[in-house]
């Protein structure tokens, strides 16, 4: 299981604004179309920093896992969760990495448009 903090790159004091512009900065790095000479590990990492922003980015669920790391979400579920053999009983759900990458820029494409500064 990953770090969240180890995959944005961010200590655990980091503030919400620090995590908003770490994904960013992240996520805008490693999506699999910015990486097509090694897709298969921009996909995984790009999972990674985005499990890691919907997990940080939200209050009660970072409160969960720094008190109990991944442990902490077990049993917490929003509907989507789709069972891996890393992840058997974790119960939260993580939504698909590009859903929340389209609706962290607000739909536009952050590859062609000049998008102001976060």
């Amino acid at each position: 299981m990953v770090d969240y903090y180890q995959a944005l790159d961010v200590p655990q004091t980091a503030s919400s604004e620090d995590i908003k512009k770490a994904y960013r900065k992240n996520a805008l790095k490693w999506h699999p179309d910015k990486n097509p000479e090694n897709k298969e590990y921009a996909e995984k990492k790009f999972k990674e920093i985005t499990e890691a922003y919907e997990v940080l980015s939200d209050g009660y669920k970072r409160d969960l896992y720094d008190l109990y790391g991944t442990d902490g979400l077990i049993g917490l579920r929003t509907g989507l969760y789709q069972s891996t053999p890393e992840t058997p009983d974790l119960m939260f759900t993580f939504r698909n990495a590009d859903e929340v990458f389209r609706e962290f820029f607000e739909g536009q494409d952050p590859f062609t448009e000049v998008l102001g500064m976060w």
